[in-house]
């Protein structure tokens, strides 16, 4: 029950952090930065970002390739959440022979099960909600950036592409990208094997996919660059956990 709880929890999140930028969407002169009398959130996040986006902008000529690095920014600094992440990962899918042991001898006990499960995590030092921490840390990032591109009138009127970074894409592709790459990368993270992330696996994508094609591109674009990012790293992370191993093993 606990773990069913914790699933919902994540769940109910996401779903709330959709029902607000969703009905942030179609008044986009409500996030005007004032800057001489910001919020707390927008002193610490909106007009940082506002700033090195623009900052980015004039070194590489353009906005779309300056979101490309701020993501790139994003991503260091949660680098030690995603590699917890990761390890976590690793050791639930090491660990699932023993829980299906577990799940088949406590099938008509479901208290029991959840115990020894608990019981299980503890003994290999996991915690099953840290698949969640990446994903959850985002939400404040992704409404900063929202407020940081309305609130910049350069980034509204830019093109990248064919996109019109203050406009949704027409064509529908970029949202497609945004679904099939949040897929992807809960895939290539392992995240179908942890119990309380496998119905993100299958909402988080559809979710993304209607925000996308909704919201400016900009933001869309960010999506895609760090499920790209957080592709390429697990990818990489994985690589070195298995050469870890193979060394341990000699």
């Amino acid at each position: 029950m606990q773990k069913r709880r914790r699933g919902i929890a994540v769940l109910l999140l996401m779903i709330m952090a959709v029902t607000i930028l969703s009905g942030c969407a179609p008044d986009q002169n409500r996030y005007k930065i004032d800057y001489n009398h910001p919020s707390f959130f927008q002193q610490i996040l909106v007009i940082p970002m506002v700033k090195l986006l623009d900052i980015f902008k004039d070194a590489l000529g353009n906005y779309g390739l300056s979101i490309l690095v701020l993501t790139f920014l994003v991503r260091l600094i949660v680098f030690p959440l995603t590699w917890k992440q990761q390890q976590s990962t690793q050791r639930m899918q090491e660990i699932q022979p023993e829980m299906m042991k577990i799940r088949k001898k406590y099938e008509k006990n479901p208290q029991k099960m959840q115990e020894e499960t608990m019981k299980l995590f503890q003994k290999h030092n996991i915690n099953p909600m840290a698949g969640c921490l990446p994903l959850l840390i985002q939400i404040p990032v992704l409404f900063a950036f929202y407020q940081a591109i309305m609130g910049n009138e350069h980034i509204k009127e830019s093109s990248f592409l064919y996109l019109q970074l203050g406009s949704p894409d027409p064509y529908f592709i970029l949202p497609l990208i945004a679904a099939f790459t949040t897929y992807l990368q809960f895939i290539v993270t392992g995240a179908q094997s942890n119990p309380q992330m496998k119905v993100m696996v299958w909402i988080m994508p559809v979710m993304i996919f209607f925000l996308a094609y909704q919201f400016p591109s900009a933001l869309s674009l960010y999506w895609v660059y760090g499920n790209i990012f957080t592709i390429a790293q697990s990818l990489i992370l994985q690589k070195l956990n298995k050469k870890e191993v193979k060394g341990a093993t000699r």
